[in-house]
């Protein structure tokens, strides 16, 4: 047997395999899409030890056997049964196996072999990658590359031209262009985005090289042009008219220019300018929102001195391209005329702000100075002058209504206040409401009118034990009035001081002084305080002198002065008090306040209760007491039975009933009634109901009174509450029938009625 094998090579599949016996046979191949009512001869394939007697047989597994391929057992001959397609599966692995028909064992190993799917053109082109979009700026030179797409095609590129490709453009000439290989699209001629901003191109793409019988797609790219800077800005009109008021304020709008520009976005951007204003009366600003041009009243204008203006306006784009600065200047100007119409206007001062002086302490109705104001207008309208806005200064200063003169209405003092704002106003006296105001600054001259003077109140001590020349205390002095070249103080003790012999003071030549001792030793029990006058002189025209007292209290001490103990005792002193008097005082009142404590705490002690009073008061037992006589039997009306009652019961369920008409009228039903009635049962639930239900008696036992009386005894009642007669109409005979027990009774009752008799 021959031993080689071979395996031919298909895109993965690099290995071969030897074995010792081999297989004959050929590189299969089978072509894609064939349909075809009986089996496709694929090949052969034969093993050596195949002698063509019969006792082989040849048997396929593997990829697609059985299902895509048969193999004919007796040679070995493959078909194929279905249609194949090589973008699903483009081969298949399969073996052959050589079987012993009778020992059904294989005579040699399997043979693994290899069936390659042919390619047809059968699939046509394909664009992935669209929607395609693309921009490039107008008036880009030609060739310049805009974008590129790309087609894709399922067959095999390696065998044939099935899947090569040809680009070409159906849409778009004479302003695009594509590679045929690259699909790349360009630009063939300059275009502007003013005339048209947007192109669609349709792009073909062919396969086999664009040969007949190609399959074809194409693809629809759409190209913007985008905006550059190639168009300078154009004015609507060559010549603007406008007009504006001599009243109006500053900042007023006049009008507005528009200068056209076809780019956009920051290409039509724009600045103005005014390039030529003689009189300098208007501004322009850029709105940049609406690219519009706003002229400004820069300063006022007056219809008497100039009646129009002309103004040359300039608008200029913001950004320039320099690759078209050849093309011209990128900017326009026009010519804009304005008109001034005239008006009623208010009077104007000859300046806007006045600053006058005076001196302070002038006398009233002095001239401070003169405000001017005229009328603009040719009509020339009288003025009438006045002061607003501040009653003070309205108090302080008055104005000539004719001719503007402001004189002063009291004496101005400087250290009050030094400048003084008045508002004047001005008024057409034809026309009130155009009215003008004017600020007038008066500054008020000062003059040396005030004595200089201590700054603060000085507390100056020496002790007892004080030295000669000891410094006792540093002075300074004030001044209201200003000085130009500045203060200068001299200080000096008065001539008639009658304690100059005690204290001396030394003028620093610096606005200070010290006081110094001029003695040693000093006696509180002597004198306590000690009064030194002393004298400072400013340097003003004229000069001003002032005498200022400087109280100096002596103190216990030796060198150092204890300020609290000081004070203290200079309190002391002038109470007219020692320290034992004032300890004494202190004392008795301390004493007094003691004893004061005490007395309310005892009170309030003896005011409290204790804790249980209130109850010992319910727990013991109420008498009452009353010195009044009855009426006899006949008195039904004299005693009332709820006075017995500790507390007074309130009811809930129903009003209490008066004790007397309810025991009255109780005792009526008595009468005909036995202890077992309805009634008296009632009677008694009532009774206890109103004892249970009282929120006013206490929980504990207690007395209750019902006061009815039953009828089940055979003599009958002894009350004589429900009695109608008297004793002298009654007959008590039959207290005798009632035993011994009554005789004492009926003897009572018989020996009264024989004294009645």
């Amino acid at each position: 047997m021959q031993s080689s094998s071979a395996q031919n090579t298909v895109q993965s599949f690099t290995e071969v395999r030897r074995v010792k016996r081999g297989w004959l046979w050929e590189p299969l191949f089978a072509t894609e899409e064939q349909i075809t009512p009986n089996p496709v001869y694929i090949g052969q394939v034969k093993s050596d030890l195949d002698k063509q007697d019969g006792k082989l047989k040849y048997n396929l597994t593997g990829e697609g056997a059985g299902s895509f391929f048969v193999i004919n057992e007796d040679n070995g001959t493959i078909y194929a049964i279905q249609k194949l397609d090589r973008e699903k599966k483009p081969f298949y692995i399969l073996r052959a196996h050589a079987i012993n028909r009778s020992t059904q064992h294989p005579v040699e190993p399997a043979l693994e072999f290899i069936i390659r799917v042919r390619d047809v053109n059968d699939n046509e082109p394909q664009f992935l990658g669209g929607p395609y979009v693309a921009t490039v700026p107008e008036m880009s030179p030609e060739g310049t590359s805009v974008t590129q797409v790309t087609a894709t095609d399922a067959d095999d590129p390696s065998y044939g031209n099935s899947a090569r490709l040809l680009y070409s453009l159906i849409q778009g000439q004479p302003y695009f262009s594509v590679e045929p290989k690259t699909g790349v699209i360009r630009m063939a001629s300059h275009m502007d985005r003013e005339t048209k901003d947007q192109y669609l191109v349709i792009i073909q793409a062919k396969d086999m090289v664009g040969q007949p019988g190609a399959l074809s797609a194409t693809a629809t790219v759409t190209i913007n042009l985008s905006d550059i800077n190639d168009n300078p800005p154009k004015f609507q009109h060559r010549l603007y008219y406008m007009s504006v008021s001599e009243e109006a304020p500053v900042g007023t709008t006049v009008g507005k220019v528009f200068a056209e520009d076809s780019d956009t976005g920051d290409n039509a951007a724009m600045d103005y300018f005014i390039e030529a204003d003689s009189s300098d009366a208007f501004s322009i600003i850029t709105n940049n929102e609406t690219q519009e041009g706003i002229v400004l009243l820069k300063k006022r204008v007056d219809y008497e001195s100039q009646r129009r203006h002309s103004i040359e306006v300039k608008a200029v784009n913001r950004y320039i391209d320099e690759r078209f600065l050849k093309e011209g200047p990128f900017e326009d100007t026009t010519i804009v005329k304005i008109n001034v119409k005239d008006a009623d206007e208010p009077p104007v001062f000859t300046l806007e702000n006045y600053v006058m002086e005076i001196a302070e302490g002038a006398e009233s109705g002095s001239l401070v100075g003169v405000v001017t104001a005229r009328d603009p207008d040719d009509d020339n309208s009288p003025i009438r002058y006045s002061i607003v806005r501040s009653t003070l200064l309205k108090r302080l200063f008055s104005i000539n209504e004719h001719n503007g003169a402001i004189i002063t209405t009291e004496p101005l003092d400087r250290e009050i206040a030094s400048w003084h704002n008045i508002t004047v106003t001005a008024t057409e006296t034809r026309n009130p409401e155009k009215i003008s105001e004017a600020n007038v600054y008066v500054q008020v001259l000062d003059v040396n009118d005030n004595a200089p003077e201590f700054p603060k109140h000085y507390e100056t001590f020496v002790c007892e034990n004080a030295v000669s020349g000891q410094l006792i205390q540093s002075i300074s002095a004030v001044d209201r009035d200003d000085s130009a070249g500045g203060h200068h103080f001299n200080f000096s003790l008065a001539q008639e001081d009658a304690n100059s012999s005690y204290f001396t003071v030394k003028d620093n030549q610096d606005n200070t002084a010290g006081i110094f001792t001029g003695k040693s030793g000093f006696r509180r029990q002597e004198q306590f305080f000690f009064y030194l006058p002393i004298l400072i002189q400013d340097n003003g025209t004229p000069p001003l002198t002032s005498t200022n007292t400087l109280t100096v209290t002596v103190c216990d001490c030796d060198t150092e002065v204890n300020t609290f103990y000081c004070r203290y005792g200079a309190f002391m002193y002038s109470l007219g008090l020692s320290t034992e008097a004032l300890v004494a005082a202190l004392a008795c009142i301390l004493i007094f306040l003691v004893f004061f404590l005490a007395i309310l705490t005892i009170r309030q002690q003896q005011k409290k209760k204790p804790p249980f009073s209130e109850k010992m008061e319910e727990f013991r037992e109420n008498i009452v007491s009353y010195d009044d006589e009855g009426g006899g039997e006949e008195d039904t009306e004299a005693f009332d039975i709820s006075a017995l009652r500790t507390r007074t019961v309130v009811r809930m369920h129903k009003p209490r009933k008066k004790v007397a008409s309810e025991i009255h009228s109780l005792y009526r039903q008595s009468l005909q009634v036995g202890p077992d009635s309805a009634i008296f049962r009632q009677f008694i639930s009532e009774k206890l109901e109103e004892a249970n239900t009282d929120p006013s008696v206490p929980p504990y036992d207690s007395l209750q009174t019902y006061a009815f009386e039953g009828t089940g005894s055979l003599a009958g009642s002894l009350s004589s509450l429900g009695s109608t007669t008297s004793d002298m109409d009654q007959s008590y005979d039959y207290l005798a029938d009632w035993g011994p027990h009554f005789k004492q009774l009926a003897g009572m009752y018989a020996s009264h009625r024989t004294v009645g008799d």
